[in-house]
């Protein structure tokens, strides 16, 4: 870890920019990294319109599966002291497990395994029941999971307001996120020629490494542990 002192409550606007890495230790699997779900699974089967398109049942008893494993996992240190912490939460994530920990401004950029959408009527609603009855809207279409799969474009609307966020912000923490996946990946660049302090939580060096000023190498919860008790 480098030897610097932060102090949260000397910023006014944090960003805190979350990845897979800050939900493993709550045993949620990361998708890319050693232990991905996609070594396992070939997302064209169940995580692109294509398969769905094809199969939505199939792709269905897939996503209730995830459904179930995450609703049985609890929120960790990690995000109870980004909760406790204030600011803006701008994650790839779509377990939901930050706004069960209390976080009150939350911009999911890959969506969330807890809305369902219906792209026929524009249905969209907040729904978690395990396993999803019934899968179809009342249009008669099938619903779909509210998250971005391979192939989707992100929703201009949150990524707005991520932009907005960072551009705004004066400290910007990067939280085991592999800044692989853009335009996510991008944030971190915004946030340093805004001028923010940029500090980036992670076990192992990123491709955008070189946008923070600090690297804290280690599990998310233990160094925000140790961010936490440099502000006293």
């Amino acid at each position: 870890m480098q030897s610097i002192q932060v102090r949260l409550e000397d910023y006014d606007r944090i960003v805190f920019f979350t990845g897979a890495g800050l939900s493993v230790e709550s045993g949620i699997p990361t998708y890319r990294g050693s232990g991905g779900i996609w070594h396992e699974y070939n997302y064209e089967d169940y995580a692109c319109q294509r398969a769905f398109d094809r199969d939505p049942e199939r792709v269905w008893d897939f996503h209730d599966k995830r459904r179930e494993a995450v609703a049985a996992c609890e929120p960790n240190e990690g995000h109870r002291i980004i909760a406790a912490a204030g600011g803006t939460v701008v994650t790839q994530n779509i377990d939901g497990l930050h706004g069960r920990a209390g976080s009150e401004s939350v911009i999911e950029l890959h969506g969330s395994l807890w809305r369902v959408r219906c792209d026929r009527c524009g249905t969209n609603e907040e729904n978690d029941h395990v396993p999803l009855e019934p899968r179809t809207c009342g249009c008669g279409a099938y619903l779909r999971p509210d998250i971005v799969w391979f192939e989707d474009m992100l929703d201009p609307l949150r990524m707005s307001l991520a932009h907005r966020a960072v551009e705004g912000c004066d400290l910007f923490l990067g939280i085991g996120t592999s800044g692989v996946v853009v335009p996510a990946a991008l944030l971190p660049r915004l946030a340093a020629e805004a001028g923010a302090t940029c500090i980036e939580i992670n076990p192992e060096e990123t491709p955008a490494s070189g946008w923070y000023q600090h690297h804290f190498r280690g599990s998310a919860s233990e160094m925000l542990r140790k961010l936490k008790a440099d502000s006293g």
